[in-house]
């Protein structure tokens, strides 16, 4: 019996997130980069960096995968147990690596590069023992960290990334309006989980008949478990007067987007009432300040100042907002378009970017827990876009 170390299983019709050209356009800007940069051929090994250049989200389940970008070609490389799924999902070509010896993985990707050239990686996200054998089976002339390369060019969205981000945002609205109307003393945080996600994940299939359908999920918090934005769900039951913090993120081709509300059940204490109002004011206020030109460190300080000048600055816990796009709660993140006191990016339009500050007030004092709103903007070339529908503040969220 023939053991190929790896091969090429097509079969099926392409269907991908965006069309042909928008791939292409990608792939030239980067050529683009690696040819100033004087690299041969790029191998990219992270979920958003394969998903963005080519259309295919991977999952891992231990095994590597990459995507190779040369001059003349672009090649996904995926594990045997996929068989022609990757090929279906992706732009351009892909090859199949068999696990009958070890590191077929690599003979795969040097058949794309050859071997002695100049390469590119993602040194943010490969391991040391895989950049080990990066270097034994290319043997390359040099590497250059094409991470943050790739960072800047997924931070600016086109049109179709855009069109996109507000199906998601619509989605999550959805989702939030499912929480709220299940929402009641006696249930439990999963059964009103699983109520905004079911909702999502239908109306995603409604939206999107030709996508892949995984990854879409709630966080859904109560009384102290506000406290953290990544709280997972528990089984908690709800209490009248309890503040609750709404987290639905419909997960769309691999896109992410989001949506966060503080609710009360029934009823407001005053203290709490208090803080959830200047929470909501200082919301406003950083959604007034994102319009182009704005620099992300100067945003965050003025924020900073106007919690400071309430007293409140000390029950900040995380920065403002960040960048929306191929990324998830376990991939992808675009760094440098994050609202914190260290990241100098300058707004552009075509950049999506939330707003959401959030107080953790500790048990013990006046109004204990976590308050968080959360909004996506679009930066345009007047200012700004809120795509995000559901309300937010007491007018609406005491259920």
């Amino acid at each position: 019996m023939d053991r190929p170390e790896f091969y090429r299983f097509h079969q099926g019709q392409k269907t991908l997130p965006f069309a042909d050209d928008e791939y292409a356009g990608r792939l030239t800007t980067l050529r683009a980069e690696m040819q100033a940069r004087g690299v041969d051929a790029a191998v990219f090994t992270s979920m958003h960096c394969i998903a963005y250049y080519s259309g295919f989200l991977y999952c891992a389940f231990g095994r590597p995968y990459a995507l190779v970008v040369t001059a003349e070609d672009n090649v996904t490389i995926s594990a045997g147990i996929d068989a022609a799924q990757p090929w279906r999902r992706c732009y351009g070509d892909n090859i199949t690596y068999t696990d009958w010896q070890r590191n077929n993985y690599w003979r795969a990707i040097r058949s794309v590069t050859g071997t002695g050239q100049k390469v590119g990686y993602e040194a943010d996200h490969i391991t040391l023992a895989q950049k080990a054998l990066l270097d034994a089976f290319l043997t390359p002339a040099a590497t250059v960290d094409l991470a943050a390369v790739a960072m800047r060019q997924r931070m600016r969205k086109s049109d179709a990334e855009i069109a996109l981000i507000r199906a998601g945002a619509e989605v999550a609205d959805v989702g939030g309006y499912a929480m709220r109307e299940a929402i009641k003393p006696g249930l439990r945080e999963i059964d009103v989980a699983m109520a905004g996600r079911d909702e999502m994940e239908l109306e995603i299939a409604k939206r999107f008949p030709k996508a892949e359908y995984r990854d879409t999920w709630v966080w859904f918090q109560s009384g102290i478990n506000t406290d953290g934005a990544h709280n997972p769900v528990t089984s908690r039951k709800l209490e009248a007067g309890d503040i609750l913090s709404l987290n639905a993120f419909p997960m769309i081709n691999g896109y992410y987007t989001a949506l966060e509300r503080t609710l009360f059940v029934e009823n407001v204490d005053e203290a709490s009432l208090a803080l959830w109002q200047a929470n909501v004011a200082a919301h406003e206020y950083g959604m007034s300040l994102l319009k182009p030109g704005a620099n992300c460190a100067d945003v965050t300080r003025r924020i900073n100042a106007f919690l400071a000048d309430r007293d409140l600055l000390q029950y900040r816990t995380f920065g403002y907002g960040h960048s929306f796009g191929v990324l998830s709660h376990y991939y992808g993140r675009e760094a440098g378009l994050e609202l914190r006191e260290d990241i100098d990016t300058v707004l552009e339009p075509g950049m999506v970017i939330s707003m959401e500050p959030m107080l953790t007030v500790p048990e013990g004092k006046p109004g204990a827990g976590g308050y968080r709103e959360h909004d996506i903007l679009i930066i345009t070339e007047e200012g700004n876009e809120n795509i995000t529908g559901y309300p937010y503040g007491p007018d609406f969220n005491i259920v």
